[in-house]
């Protein structure tokens, strides 16, 4: 039986979870920290799913070289902040959306004083290794369901890409170098991630100047850091629905 106060534009959406899951869906808030390649789609993808109160953090602007995998990059948007560029786009999705924009870089020393209780979801989309470390630490210690991204780059192969424990990750550069800091810090396993299990292209890296705790990158495809946002997505909705 639908609910009459459903909005149009969900009707599909309880069509398929029904009115109840949709209601929690409605309810929850999800922090999505990281709007690139993998944060911007699954920002998306939450909105048009109908997660009813969100929090979106990123102090970076668009850049040209964004622009074949990243939601908010367009010629036209070159120099433009990504949260308020992501802003507006779930804004126009979902006009009832309440919606935090936190224009901001979140580094280890900003992440220690998040109070992370407030959220239903974390969603860990940061690139790089240290702050993503803490990130997932203080949402451990805190007993909030952190969802992470682990290496999106080098990589082609659609069928690999997962979800899995963070001790069950392999073929993961990235992956590896995250659990291992994070297994100095106490946390060993009990963390959701979202990981490709393709061998990753290692002579398509160049390394950075060290800025952002960045030092390296890998080349990118247009579809896989969407997939795993996508991916990251699948689980808020496929725990709200039992699946």
């Amino acid at each position: 039986m639908s609910n009459p106060a459903t909005p149009h534009w969900l009707q599909r959406t309880e069509l398929l979870i029904g009115p109840e899951a949709l209601e929690k869906l409605r309810n929850l808030h999800v922090l999505v920290i990281g709007l690139g390649g993998v944060g911007s789609y699954a920002a998306e993808f939450l909105a048009r799913a109908g997660v009813g109160k969100m929090t979106i953090v990123d102090g970076d602007t668009v850049d040209l070289t964004n622009t074949n995998r990243q939601l908010p990059a367009l010629h036209s948007t070159v120099g433009q902040s990504k949260a308020g560029i992501m802003a507006a786009r779930m804004r126009d999705i979902n006009p009832d959306l309440d919606l935090t924009v936190q224009d901001t870089f979140l580094g280890p020393e900003i992440v220690k004083k998040l109070v992370f209780q407030q959220y239903d979801y974390v969603f860990d989309c940061i690139d790089s290794v240290q702050p993503k470390q803490y990130v997932i630490v203080a949402c451990k210690q805190q007993g909030v369901r952190i969802v992470s991204s682990m290496g999106a780059g080098g990589r082609v192969d659609p069928s690999k890409v997962q979800v899995a424990d963070i001790s069950e990750t392999f073929n993961c550069p990235f992956a590896q170098q995250v659990r291992k800091g994070l297994k100095r810090k106490g946390v060993r396993r009990d963390v959701t991630v979202v990981f490709s299990s393709e061998l990753v292209e290692r002579e398509t890296c160049m390394m950075t100047d060290g800025s952002k705790y960045k030092k390296s990158f890998y080349g990118t495809i247009s579809y896989i850091p969407a997939l795993f946002g996508l991916h990251m997505a699948s689980v808020v909705v496929r725990d709200v629905v039992g699946k």
